[in-house]
């Protein structure tokens, strides 16, 4: 592990979580092929389940698909281990997320108990969890309707949260970390589909490459993007050039997507490693915990992880 990354991945561990950030952080350590941090972060994540089978749950509560985000980690975790302590915990987040989580009539799950909303924060927490487990029809259920509730024909890009009830959008922003959850998304769900889903694979592989395409205008000279894509007044933001070359990265890798994507990739890679300090914390990132102005994330340290490691992987095929 290069230098920067042993830093990167002190950083992430040492800052303090919520469920969506512990499942970032062991999704970044899987992809990095770091099994014993990965169990050490599945069996954290179990014992601070709440009753319902939500896991790593601290104090934030309302929460329905960002204890998901462990998920697919989780499986690999009890999968080494064959420890019957995960596996009760993973047993019991898939009844949360199949059973009893709130959601609507057509089975896509809100993203919070008190309201019937989906986030496009959503889109990265939950579908990829169902499809590490094999329930593909649930994982593309929720996959499609978080994405035709959210995306914006216009921009061609997605917005931020829509109310299902009042059909109207809570927030319409053009969030570029939202978009970055959703390519995220997509070039896991793309991996973790089995061949007979190839008709699903190849739709969300077209709907990944027109999301690159309409963010791509919105790039600044410098590598870097707006913390809402099409509001020049809002800050510059790091993540989301980190979760589109890593979206990058693994499609070349994989092969669905055309190698003339690599340049922008590196370029905004450039950008990301350049904001990182001797410490290993890479800095003005849509910053924890309000995410409301730069700073620095747990998220932002597994971005980083996750696109480096994505990078090297596509340099080695």
């Amino acid at each position: 592990m290069r230098e920067e990354m042993r830093k990167a991945a002190q950083c992430l561990l040492s800052m303090q979580r919520q469920s969506w950030e512990q499942g970032c952080a062991m999704q970044a350590m899987l992809e990095l092929g770091e099994m014993e941090t990965v169990i050490r972060l599945a069996y954290e994540s179990v014992y601070r389940s709440v009753p319902d089978g939500r896991c790593a749950v601290l104090t934030t509560t309302h929460a329905v698909t960002d204890p998901c985000c462990v998920g697919e980690a989780l499986i690999a975790a009890w999968k080494a281990t064959g420890d019957e302590f995960l596996k009760a915990g993973l047993d019991k987040l898939l009844v949360w997320a199949l059973e009893k989580a709130p959601r609507n009539g057509a089975g896509v799950v809100y993203h919070v108990e008190e309201a019937s909303q989906f986030w496009v924060d959503s889109m990265y927490m939950l579908p990829p969890f169902l499809a590490a487990a094999g329930y593909y029809d649930e994982a593309l259920t929720n996959f499609y309707g978080y994405y035709e509730a959210l995306h914006d024909e216009k921009t061609g890009l997605m917005r931020h949260m829509w109310d299902d009830e009042k059909k109207a959008f809570v927030r319409d922003a053009l969030w570029a970390t939202g978009n970055g959850w959703t390519l995220a998304a997509m070039a896991r769900l793309i991996d973790l589909l089995p061949d007979e889903r190839a008709k699903d694979r190849e739709e969300i592989i077209r709907r990944t490459k027109a999301l690159l395409e309409a963010a791509m205008p919105w790039m600044r000279e410098d590598g870097l993007f707006h913390d809402v894509l099409d509001d020049k007044t809002s800050f510059v933001e790091v993540n989301f050039p980190q979760m589109m070359a890593y979206t990058i990265f693994r499609g070349v890798k994989s092969g669905w997507l055309e190698e003339s994507w690599l340049d922008a990739a590196y370029r905004m890679r450039k950008a990301a490693n350049g904001k990182m300090n001797a410490y290993g914390f890479v800095r003005d990132v849509c910053g924890a915990p309000y995410f409301d102005k730069p700073g620095i994330s747990p998220e932002g340290q597994a971005f980083y992880l996750l696109m480096e490691c994505a990078a090297q992987k596509c340099e080695n095929r």
